[in-house]
């Protein structure tokens, strides 16, 4: 969370993330002979790109796409195509959605102990879960949400009447074990243990984003990016072949403030910080990345920004390289294909992985 886009000038602030517009172009054509320009007309040049942004609420977050025209697909045209990726995006929310009753997420805890059949998206979400609970030994975890609402962080500063009681996270925390998931590839099942929960908001914004783009590129799209909360892809180029490029927000820093950019082409973007959901009691910050194998909020780390070949890699990633720290963490990272990292540590040291090494640039130091 707290990405911010970089698309020209002109910013434009929606919550943490800052969108930019690009200048704008004129072609001028300086004639000193009118009448021998309109006997000799040359060919139309063809038009330039035109940006089309369009904001929806969707998945309990604004999603901002940012498309250019083509030759086939006027403004119209990708309004169009942007509206069918909107589709698609809600399809996902009705099958992953903790908060619908008939959401296939809802029916394996309301069924938990049976065996259940889930559609193919969440099927695929979910095996994506249990591989990266495997990679990083529990620091991400699917059945956290076995814990229940015991944690509750509204926003930034916001504090709450009162903390949970050690004890009950202590109880609580047994129940968090993503290995006692069942699957099955040939029947497409999955059986929660009959007492547990499980929760898919820490990966299935990714797979949401890619199933966006997926729409908008068979629409025609070459040029677009697609951003949910956290999330993002961004295919293709800006007008000129000038890549897409973000600011990495300083987790300390004022309100859409960087420290480093990263061009993006073709990838995937997500992050994790400390930054955007959470309180500060005795001297102690507590915020919603929780490390499954405590119970209790992360402490390795201020912000993760993880790059890949898709979002749906990048969000599985990111908390687990937020959880675990530079060491264990980017680890992880690096003996993953086609992914990178920027991650500043507890101690406000910025740690970038090999994969991203020359593409990142650093401006300046977090703030401290």
């Amino acid at each position: 969370m707290g990405v911010a886009i970089i698309l020209g000038a002109s910013a434009i602030t929606a919550g943490s993330i800052a969108f930019w517009s690009p200048r704008a172009g004129v072609d001028q054509i300086a004639s000193a002979n009118t009448a021998a320009a309109l006997a000799s007309t040359p060919p139309s040049s063809p038009k330039a790109p035109l940006r089309v942004d369009v904001d929806s609420r969707v998945m309990g977050t604004v999603v901002k796409f940012s498309a250019y025209t083509t030759e086939r697909l006027d403004e119209q045209g990708v309004r169009g195509a942007i509206t069918h990726a909107v589709d698609e995006l809600r399809r996902i929310d009705q099958a992953m959605s903790s908060w619908r009753e008939d959401s296939d997420v809802s029916q394996l805890n309301v069924r938990a102990g049976q065996r259940v059949k889930v559609g193919a998206d969440t099927f695929r979400v979910i095996e994506k879960s249990l591989w990266a609970g495997e990679i990083s030994s529990g620091a991400f975890d699917i059945t956290f949400a076995s814990m229940g609402e015991m944690w509750r962080f509204r926003g930034a500063g916001i504090q709450p009447k009162e903390r949970p009681d050690p004890k009950e996270v202590k109880r609580r925390r047994r129940l968090v074990d993503y290995r006692a998931i069942e699957i099955d590839r040939s029947t497409q099942e999955v059986r929660v243990p009959k007492g547990r929960r499980i929760g898919l908001g820490g990966i299935a914004k990714g797979y949401a984003v890619d199933r966006a783009s997926d729409v908008l590129r068979r629409e025609g799209l070459r040029d677009f990016m697609v951003q949910a909360g956290g999330d993002l892809y961004a295919a293709g180029s800006k007008p000129g072949g000038e890549p897409w490029s973000v600011a990495i927000q300083d987790p300390r820093g004022p309100a859409n403030t960087s420290f480093a950019t990263l061009e993006l082409r073709d990838c995937g973007l997500s992050t994790a910080g400390d930054y955007e959901r959470y309180y500060v009691a005795d001297g102690k910050r507590y915020h919603h990345i929780i490390d499954p194998r405590t119970g209790y909020p992360a402490t390795a780390s201020r912000s993760v920004t993880l790059w890949a070949d898709s979002a749906f890699l990048s969000d599985a990633l990111d908390d687990i390289a937020f959880i675990l720290g530079p060491q264990e963490g980017l680890a992880i990272v690096e003996s993953t294909q086609n992914a990178g990292a920027i991650l500043v540590d507890a101690n406000n040291r910025v740690w970038v992985s090999e994969r991203l090494k020359g593409k990142v640039r650093i401006l300046r130091d977090p703030t401290p």
